[in-house]
């Protein structure tokens, strides 16, 4: 039997660790945390040193919470010492602090250590054992200090939200500060002012190829502006802002001589970037791979945790992913130098290992990420890594073996053209040496003027030589919003002010979106009206100063000092919850004054035409109450996205100021609201008339039903042809009464014995046609692939299954399992005319 036992976090974790320790170990797993606060109620006494309530997790929140507890105790009773070896970090030590109370025995009392490794390896695994140590207080303290912290915040303020607007809301410490760094982003795009410039570009010819073009950068002494127009312009600067004077500019050019009159040449490095830290993988991997933060995260938590490599069994191959430290242990630091001198030659090579600074709060106990050995190259690793998994293994590994590469070398070349009054300016950039581009390049977020110059190649030019102008032109600009967030933009964002840790960033992400508080369009996070109704709240009412980017950064400066020792925790959230008491207060008599509060407005209710509609808040912001009828409508038009809403183009705002539509079914205006997805049209008419229109997510609202030459089979009504989640289908036109809708079929019945049935085209929730009875949910009957009405020649089955694959191509095979009839021949196609069949199945 073995004589100590190891507790980790994962069975992954213990099937790697288990293979460097010998017999005498006996490693298990945690499954993470085993005690946290309690679900119900808020865990905390906040008049006696905030000392919290712990619980053991319940198997409704964890499964198997309460056996794996018990094997961990009866495996500690049998040890002889007990190893604690969860992840290096608050957490980690926390989960250790944990296992201490529940799992190590007291009487008779055994030897419990900690231990810790930066890396799954057998060297670093050995030396941790041979260098065990004790629990860190101070760590189980920051740990502790941010735990209560969030259950302070959410436990205090999301119930308020909940009973305020309803549904299933929360707010936290960071995540609304990460809400608002959104919601403000989208209020600057729609606040945006557009500025128009132009530019004159020229494209020349030199007494060598190629021909190239140039941009006007002077005209006399002053300087073009393209940039910078949030600026009052300067008395040296002059703005080309309307099509008149760029075509005066342009007709004048043309007719100089262009010449020469300077040309300069300088060499510019291209310093590699350091190994990743956490912020800079999940941001790289979003850019260049396309990956969630989540999703990041969970790929390098299985890297570092081991992966199956054939014989060799479970090895790590990173080490610990969330780290905030651009140390590189010597011994890797060996490593990799002496794999770029073999593979890439000495020119590669710096003459000394190059060292990367960590931010002032980093951990150095820590290392950056890296590979755990650097002769495992992605390519050797193919066979056994999942593709998502080599993706991100393949960017690791390039990016620290390019950190101990040498620079990139450019010649930047810039040419400047004399016309008349005017100087044109061509730059262009020769790659002289690749160094470390030669296996790396870091992605950007947004497109720079380094990116077009690298483009552009230009010719060998002496000052003096006249150049012949091919054409000449001016092209219109407008200034840009700033863009929305993307998760690599936030992060960095978050990253940059101080805000969470990286190990907060991919839980942050995830709670935004699954609270509805923004939707990712493009790649790009909008707030939804919910997420900005839940802003206005909080910020409005009173936790403008905690819910700010300034407080929550100094916030995270005092957990660090707490796991620094600097300061005792029970200290810094007495601070904490003084502030907030008083804001929870304030916010309390806010949400009661706004809910009851009515705004006058000079505006006309659509329903009834009474004048004087009352202003009120509610679930999706403010909105128009009519006192007379009860009727209500948004309380203001739909913002115009990226600065559209400030457009001075007149047929713009001809669009803008457009009728309102008119509700096909009653007649009466159209007017919009907002619900729970966002905008939409509805009728003035309701309740009697129900009719609404979804506002896509470009701003559009969904086309009138058209009106077809049918009749309902079910109520007599007519038939229309509407537009739905997965595009155009016809249903009656006295939805929701009646709910028939005319579905394609493929011509074969049901199979199914007694069933009168056809077989149905039907869509998924994702959108994939599958194929089911009409008669469902009586019958159950389904195909992933389309049914054709074609006869087994094997055992005579009233039809075949139609299915393409890019391996076989489209073949046929029979549905009956027990045949195993497949056609290798590319079927005819069969023409018949579509038949339909009704339904009362709602529209996807």
């Amino acid at each position: 039997m073995a004589k100590n036992l190891v507790i980790v976090e994962s069975p992954a974790k213990a099937k790697t660790i288990n293979k460097y320790l010998g017999k005498d170990y006996l490693v298990k797993a945690s499954i993470g945390h085993i005690k946290d606060l309690p679900s119900k109620g808020l865990g905390v006494d906040v008049d006696h040193d905030f000392e919290p309530t712990y619980e053991l997790i319940p198997d409704s929140k964890k499964r198997n919470n309460k056996k794996i507890v018990a094997e961990l105790k009866k495996a500690a009773k049998e040890a002889e010492a007990i190893y604690l070896a969860a992840d290096p970090d608050r957490e980690g030590e926390a989960i250790c602090q944990h296992l201490a109370e529940e799992i190590v025995p007291k009487k008779p009392a055994k030897p419990a250590f900690r231990v810790m490794f930066n890396e799954i390896t057998k060297r670093a695994v050995n030396a941790a054992f041979d260098n065990p140590r004790q629990i860190d207080g101070n760590l189980v303290d920051a740990q502790q200090a941010r735990r209560v912290l969030d259950r302070l915040v959410g436990y205090k303020v999301s119930p308020l939200l909940c009973r305020t607007i309803g549904g299933r809301l929360s707010a936290g410490r960071v995540q609304s500060v990460a809400l608002r760094m959104v919601v403000e982003r989208e209020r600057e795009i729609e606040q945006f002012i557009k500025t128009e410039y132009w530019t004159v570009g020229a494209n020349l010819s030199a007494k060598l190829p190629p021909a190239f073009d140039a941009r006007l950068w002077k005209i006399g002494d002053q300087t073009v502006k393209t940039s910078g127009f949030d600026q009052d312009l300067k008395k040296n600067e002059v703005l080309i802002n309307d099509e008149t004077k760029a075509g005066e500019i342009v007709a004048e050019a043309e007719k100089q001589s262009f010449v020469v009159t300077d040309v300069t040449t300088k060499e510019r490095k291209r310093n590699p970037v350091p190994p990743f830290i956490t912020s800079k993988l999940q941001q790289e991997a979003s850019r260049k791979l396309g990956f969630a933060v989540k999703k990041t995260m969970m790929l390098a938590q299985k890297l570092y945790e081991g992966v199956e490599l054939g014989a060799e069994g479970s090895v790590g191959l990173i080490t610990y992913m969330r780290t905030d430290s651009t140390r590189v242990s010597d011994a890797a630091l060996g490593e990799v130098r002496d794999y770029i001198d073999r593979q890439y030659g000495a020119n590669y090579l710096p003459e000394k290992a190059v060292y990367y600074r960590s931010k002032k709060d980093a951990q150095d106990a820590h290392e950056a990420i890296r590979p755990t050995e650097i002769a495992r190259t992605p390519d050797s690793l193919a066979q056994y890594l999942k593709p998502e998994e080599l993706k991100l293994y393949r960017l690791i590994w390039q990016r620290f073996v390019a950190s101990q590469m040498m620079p990139a070398v450019f010649d930047q070349t810039t040419i400047d053209i004399e016309a008349g009054r005017f100087i044109f300016r061509a730059t262009g950039s020769v790659q002289k040496f690749d160094g470390f581009l030669k296996i790396y390049q870091e992605g950007r977020d947004e497109k720079t003027e380094d990116d077009d110059e690298a483009e552009r190649s230009l010719p060998l030019v002496e000052k003096g030589e006249p150049l012949k102008l091919n054409s000449i032109a001016s092209e219109q600009h407008f200034t840009e919003p700033p863009p929305r967030y993307t998760e690599a933009t936030l992060v960095k964002a978050l990253e940059e002010k101080g805000i969470g840790r990286p190990s907060t960033y991919a839980a942050i992400m995830s709670t935004i979106q699954e609270r509805e508080y923004v939707e990712k369009l493009q790649g790009r996070f909008h707030p939804t009206a919910l997420g900005k109704t839940v802003n206005d709240l909080l910020i409005d009412g009173g936790f403008d100063d905690l819910f700010n980017e300034t407080y929550t950064a100094r916030m995270e400066e005092e957990l660090d000092e707490i796991e620094e020792g600097k300061i005792r925790w029970t200290k810094a959230l007495r601070e904490f919850y003084d502030k907030f008491e008083g804001d929870l207060k304030q916010f309390q008599h806010y949400i009661k004054d706004i809910k009851e509060k009515n705004v006058p407005t000079e505006e006309v209710c659509l329903k009834c035409n009474t004048p004087g509609m009352v202003q009120k808040w509610g679930r999706f912001g403010s909105y128009l109450k009519c006192l007379n009828c009860e009727a209500t409508r948004d309380a203001e038009p739909p913002a115009g996205s990226d600065g559209a809403g400030n457009s001075s183009d007149p047929q713009v705002a001809g669009e803008e100021a457009a009728e309102p539509e008119v509700c096909e079914l009653c007649g009466k205006p159209m007017q919009l609201k907002r619900g729970r997805f966002g905008p939409f049209l509805g009728c003035t008419g309701y309740p009697e008339c129900r009719n609404i229109r979804k506002i896509g997510k470009s701003g559009v609202a969904a086309p009138a039903p058209v009106p077809l030459d049918e009749k309902c089979p079910v109520d007599g009504a007519q038939l229309v042809k509407r537009v739905g989640r997965f595009g155009e289908f016809i249903s009656c036109s006295n939805y929701p009464k009646c709910k028939y809708i005319k579905q394609e079929t493929v011509g074969v019945s049901c199979p199914r014995p007694g069933c009168k049935g056809e077989i149905v085209v039907k869509k998924s929730k994702r959108g994939k046609a599958f194929y089911g009875c009409s008669e469902y949910p009586n019958c159950n009957v389904v195909y992933w692939d389309k049914p054709v009405l074609e006869t087994c020649p094997q055992c005579n089955a009233p039809f075949l299954l139609e299915k393409t694959t890019k391996k076989d191509g489209t073949f046929r095979y029979c549905a009956n399992e027990d045949c195993g009839y497949k056609s290798n021949e590319t079927p005819e196609p069969i023409v018949k005319p579509p038949a339909t069949r009704p339904t009362r199945s709602t529209a996807g």
